[in-house]
């Protein structure tokens, strides 16, 4: 994994939108507390800031003819965090889908929820299918949203519907393989990142896109999330065109 990055170039690396740019981004969108703290605002401030920097992000995903755009927004850990807090993001979550879900659909984004849906409130839940139902046959972006999500626990729900399909005797075990196992997942029919980025300077992957990140390229930055604008993110896209991806193999160079 790279180590913490200054984004700046003075000219774009990928030869133009759409070409040569990663097809499917994902973001951990990190430092929403610490950005409200420094200013002495509320941590609720910090959240519904962040809001706007993700509507930033799907524009310039866009622009840049990205693909897949991954959003991590609450973890399966988070519900761990104050009870104040985590009904304030719920709060955002409704808000952002009832505000947001007519100019995606607009636009033409196929919007995409991941994670666990048991254990959620039905209104929630009511949302997450309506976001996912009315946008089914977009063709534009895809804008995934990794909502009570975590990669390990991913994994492990792809390996009980494989169990049980074994148990039923539907399945031999020897058939089992990544292909296999990738179909039982959140992410199916969706690529694995070529690139993931990180802001807050916090350089760890927090039980994210666990499976999915094995040849991923990463990028950590000090920006705190609600500071992340068209201007980071095209840097940071800059950054990802000037690496040679070699999936365990040998660099062109090399040969």
């Amino acid at each position: 994994m790279s180590g913490e990055a200054k984004l700046s170039a003075p000219e774009f690396a990928c030869p133009s939108a759409g070409e040569g740019v990663p097809t499917h981004v994902a973001i951990i969108m990190d430092g929403n507390g610490r950005w409200a703290a420094k200013r002495g605002l509320p941590r609720f401030e910090g959240h519904r800031r962040g809001v706007e920097a993700i509507r930033r992000a799907v524009r310039s995903a866009g622009e840049l003819g990205i693909r897949y755009l991954t959003v991590y927004s609450f973890s399966a850990e988070n519900w761990r965090r104050p009870a104040q807090e985590v009904s304030d993001l719920m709060g955002l979550l409704k808000r952002f889908v009832r505000h947001d879900l007519a100019e995606l659909h607009a636009n033409n984004i196929r919007v995409r929820i991941i994670g666990e849906r048991q254990g959620l409130t039905s209104d929630i839940v009511l949302l997450l299918d309506e976001a996912e139902n009315l946008t089914r046959h977009n063709t534009g972006l895809t804008l995934v949203i990794a909502f009570n999500y975590g990669g390990r626990q991913e994994i492990v729900g792809a390996v009980r519907a494989l169990a049980e399909k074994v148990r039923a005797g539907t399945l031999d075990p020897a058939s089992i393989d990544c292909d296999l196992l990738e179909q039982h997942l959140d992410t199916h029919g969706i690529p694995d990142p070529d690139l993931v980025i990180r802001t807050s300077g916090e350089q760890r992957v927090s039980n994210f896109l666990t499976w999915q990140t094995a040849y991923s390229e990463f990028l950590f930055i000090p920006d705190f999330w609600p500071d992340f604008d068209d201007a980071i993110f095209r840097a940071a896209i800059d950054e990802y065109c000037r690496r040679e991806r070699r999936f365990g193999g040998l660099s062109a160079r090399a040969g």
